[in-house]
């Protein structure tokens, strides 16, 4: 069995992790922190420590079903710290953790461009759909 020089073992462990693969495990991570809810989850986290109820309240819209399975995903995928403080009632904070403190700014980065870009994009999509419903009366007569 030939062995590999150094350079052809940096090459190889590139190719193990790329994403454009269909059988790559980065698609996975992908989807997950593609949601929206993990980039709302982890922008208000970036602030600091808060508890679930905290995060509820922030972030307008999110079941507490669907609050927890993010924050469940995110401890598993080691982007956030759950802490349980014993007392009456249990209190249990949430905190990024280290890597979730390295993606934080890119999320926080693709939050803050959509609120900038908002405007342009329901512009873009008016437009878009004023044409489509042009074509199909134009192919229905």
């Amino acid at each position: 069995m030939p062995t590999k020089t150094a350079a052809q073992r940096r090459t190889a462990a590139k190719h193990e992790y790329d994403a454009f693969m269909a059988t790559c495990p980065t698609r996975q991570l992908l989807d997950v922190i593609s949601d929206k809810w993990l980039c709302l989850v982890m922008t208000s986290l970036s602030q600091g420590r808060r508890r679930h109820s905290d995060l509820a309240r922030e972030i307008c819209g999110v079941s507490q079903k669907m609050l927890t399975q993010t924050l469940r995903s995110m401890e598993r995928d080691g982007l956030v710290v759950r802490t349980v403080t014993p007392s009456v009632p249990v209190r249990v904070d949430y905190e990024l953790s280290e890597l979730g403190c390295e993606l934080a700014p890119l999320m926080r980065a693709v939050k803050s461009w959509a609120e900038q870009h908002m405007d342009r994009v329901l512009t873009a999509r008016g437009a878009h759909d004023r044409t489509q419903a042009r074509m199909a009366r134009a192919a229905a007569s």
